[in-house]
């Protein structure tokens, strides 16, 4: 079987950053389908050959273990061309429709990594070429708009070109090896399953932390804000997988029907509620790794009074039979004192005490996402105390690191997302209907923040955030799990 992916953007950040060392990652441990050929889309004129010595000398830049040699490029560029276009002009699809025409391939994909205004433009003109055939699939990279009403009004435009069999909506989170391994852990063992309810779970605490700023992209970032750069998309998908209900099978619409579930059942936002459990917060100066570090409105292309988030945490819950009462922590952000992205489920303390301990949460899982990707079980066991008859506790873990037990079988987000849609596989990919409700639930907090004077607030880099983000859930007598 013959495959053309096509990559608008081929010039740009995310292409040279993600999508191609993904793709030699896959050249390389031989799961890329014989027959694909690479076509980079782009408005600078480029022959083939100046298109591969672009990306070879992007590939300084990527990280070290992902560098191929010159042998190995010189192999995998081999399936790399260019073809220079001006997305708005007809005829440049035109040419675009013989170049694939001429070769004829079972499968093309178009993958869209371009700003999201114009994805409506490129369905568009992609049909007036003829060059939606039911054999084209198309990946949409996010942020698939800026609120619910541009969302719409990109999948109403797609989803006119294309049926929703052929739109892969991209979030890499779905990707990573640790978030596969929860759907894993929940519906493939027997162990945790009976456990995962309000009865024995007191409270779940989902943090995605970056040490970075927002480096050189603060013209982006100013248009966008942690809310939906990491909340809409990142999170909420993460607090899918922890809330969902077992799914009927492992199809993708099954999947898919069950994390709808969950976002139809997020508790609404009400006027208190958006005062008390929503904090913004944006980075001031502080230091790294000891290192000193300039405050967000001090990045280039920030405004310098700006007001855009860069840190969020928030207090929400299922409203449903297995989670009701339990709260579901989010927070997020840049800055912040490491770059640790994890799941912690805290369970229930034992009804009746009858050790000496002064422990609090005792009972915990910690599903670790990035740099580390694992799962921890903290558990207690008798302290080993000279005294006879000591009746005291000591915390212990279980900790098993993936990148140990599985080494090399590891595949990246990127990689997994990419050899998927090659497959015609949409399990790890959002439907419309989950991405309009996730925009529904987070556009009454961006209204309240356009009316609310206050504006983000402070919190020194390389700190956890806002000291708000501690009251907010210590008003549950919780705590962080840094904290506990």
């Amino acid at each position: 079987m013959s495959f053309d992916l096509v990559l608008f953007g081929g010039t740009g950040d995310l292409c040279w950053r993600k999508l191609m060392p993904a793709l030699f990652q896959a050249f390389k441990h031989g799961t890329l389908p014989a027959g694909v050929r690479i076509i980079g889309i782009g408005r600078d004129d480029l022959s083939d050959e100046r298109y591969r010595a672009l990306i070879a000398s992007r590939f300084d830049h990527v990280e070290l273990e992902k560098r191929p040699s010159s042998e190995e490029f010189d192999r995998f560029a081999a399936l790399l061309e260019f073809v220079s276009m001006d997305l708005s002009k007809p005829e440049h699809y035109s040419f675009l429709k013989n170049k694939l025409d001429q070769r004829q391939a079972d499968t093309v994909v178009m993958y869209l990594a371009t700003a999201p205004n114009l994805f409506a433009t490129i369905a568009e003109q992609l049909r007036a070429a003829g060059l939606n055939t039911p054999h084209t699939r198309i990946v949409l990279e996010k942020p698939l708009g800026h609120d619910l009403a541009s969302n719409r009004a990109i999948n109403q435009t797609v989803g006119q070109v294309f049926s929703e069999q052929q739109i892969y909506r991209i979030d890499h989170y779905l990707g990573k090896p640790a978030v596969q391994n929860l759907f894993a852990l929940r519906f493939g063992n027997a162990l945790f399953e009976p456990l995962w309810r309000r009865e024995h779970i007191a409270n779940i605490q989902i943090t995605i932390a970056e040490e970075l700023g927002v480096e050189k992209r603060g013209a982006f970032y100013e248009t966008t804000g942690a809310l939906r750069d990491m909340v809409q998309n990142h999170a909420l998908q993460l607090l899918c997988a922890i809330g969902m209900e077992p799914p009927i099978n492992s199809h993708a619409d099954a999947i898919r029907d069950e994390k709808l579930k969950v976002l139809r059942s997020l508790k609404p936002w009400t006027a208190e509620t958006l005062a008390q459990d929503v904090i913004r917060g944006q980075y001031s100066a502080g230091a790294i790794a000891g290192q000193a570090v300039p405050g967000y409105r001090e990045e280039l292309g920030v405004n310098p009074s700006s007001n855009t988030e860069t840190f969020v945490a928030l207090r929400t819950e299922i409203m449903n039979w297995r989670w009701a009462g339990v709260p579901f922590y989010i927070r997020t952000g840049k800055r912040l004192a490491g770059r640790d992205s994890r799941i912690v489920v805290n369970f229930r303390p034992t009804p009746h005490a009858i050790f000496n301990s002064q422990i609090g949460m005792a009972n915990r899982l910690v599903i670790n996402l990035q740099p580390k990707d694992g799962l921890e079980l903290h558990l207690l066991a008798q302290a080993q105390d000279k005294r006879q008859n000591s009746n005291n506790l000591a915390p212990v873990h279980l900790d098993l690191d993936f990148d140990k037990r599985f080494g090399a079988e590891r595949v990246g987000a990127y990689e997994r997302l990419l050899l998927d849609v090659m497959d015609g596989r949409l399990n790890l990919f959002v439907r419309s209907d989950e991405q309009e409700e996730a925009w529904r639930w987070v556009e009454p907090i961006l209204d309240h923040w356009r009316n609310d004077a206050q504006g983000p607030r402070p919190y020194a880099s390389g700190t956890w955030g806002p000291s708000a983000t501690s009251a907010m859930i210590a008003r549950d007598d919780s705590c962080w799990s840094e904290e506990c």
